[in-house]
């Protein structure tokens, strides 16, 4: 059963292991609403869709015509994300409270966890770097699902914005993600139009906002420094997004975990693994659309 990472903190009765995954989703607002699938092995095979079927109206007697989607097989393998932390023993035993020590070394590892998944989940590339998995870049290459503003960058329009949105098949995308820069942006020409972005809270209690009834989910790992045509290294992207098995789908297999290795043999210190097989799947090219060459302006 699919489920989002805030949901399986909640079911869990070790308190560090949801102290690591509570750390790890306050800080990546993409883990916050992902759904993950557990995978049974190292990969998962699975049909993209590519074209829904279609239906015709017919006259007695005529002659039906056959129609099937289309799809194409792929395969995403699971990849090892993580990282040892190590507790000086001398610290451990001489701090006030070594509980806070070692909750502390532990909380920034799994910060750090939490910062290479983002960023891996835009722009990773298996292609450069094997160990990883591909990102929302590189995941698929549907040029009928991007847009992009002008051959060498151009200014942000909510007409463009709207035409992303509409690109996502059937219904609504489930979320916005694009970067603080574009967010500024997006809030000028709301206000510009009589309009402000609506705002809630999201599930730690911070503010959250939303565009058209959409979340938009605000990430430092959306790089605004893309390269398009002469416009030099200063535009952005926002990428549209469907969860689930219609769009786009965490992998995992066992969560996110935390180890105790123990005591180390040529230091005087403790560890503690945090370790997560995760990857990324898109079930459907419909389910990603992506907005891209928005400059500065």
């Amino acid at each position: 059963m699919a489920m989002t990472k805030t949901e399986a903190a909640k079911l869990t009765n070790d308190l560090l292991l949801r102290g690591v995954i509570e750390t790890i989703i306050s800080e990546s607002s993409i883990l916050q609403m992902l759904p993950f699938e557990d995978v049974t092995g190292t990969a998962i095979t699975y049909n993209r869709e590519n074209a829904a079927p279609t239906v015709s109206w017919f006259d007695v007697g005529d002659t039906w015509t056959e129609s099937t989607p289309t799809f194409t097989p792929v395969t995403a393998a699971l990849k090892i994300l993580g990282g040892d932390a190590d507790v000086d023993n001398f610290l451990q035993q001489t701090y006030r409270n070594p509980n806070d020590l070692e909750a502390e070394v532990i909380s920034l590892k799994a910060k750090a966890v939490a910062y290479e998944f983002s960023q891996t989940f835009y722009d990773g590339d298996t292609a450069s770097v094997t160990e990883q998995f591909d990102g929302l870049v590189n995941i698929v290459d549907a040029s009928n699902m991007e847009l992009e503003m002008g051959a060498n960058g151009a200014a942000l329009t909510l007409d463009k914005l709207d035409e992303l949105i509409d690109l996502i098949k059937p219904g609504r995308p489930d979320a916005l993600c694009m970067s603080k820069r574009t967010r500024r942006k997006l809030s000028s020409l709301r206000r510009a139009s009589g309009n402000l972005l609506e705002t809630d809270v999201d599930a730690f209690g911070r503010r959250a906002l939303f565009y058209d009834g959409l979340p938009i989910l605000v990430d430092d790992f959306i790089p605004v420094t893309e390269v398009q045509g002469s416009s030099g290294a200063v535009c952005s992207s926002i990428y549209a997004l469907k969860f689930g098995r219609q769009g786009v789908m965490g992998l995992e297999n066992g969560g996110i975990q935390v180890e105790r290795v123990g005591e180390l043999e040529t230091k005087d210190a403790t560890r503690t693994r945090v370790k997560w097989y995760c990857g990324l799947a898109l079930f459907g090219t419909l389910g990603r659309s992506l907005l891209k060459a928005i400059n500065a302006s």
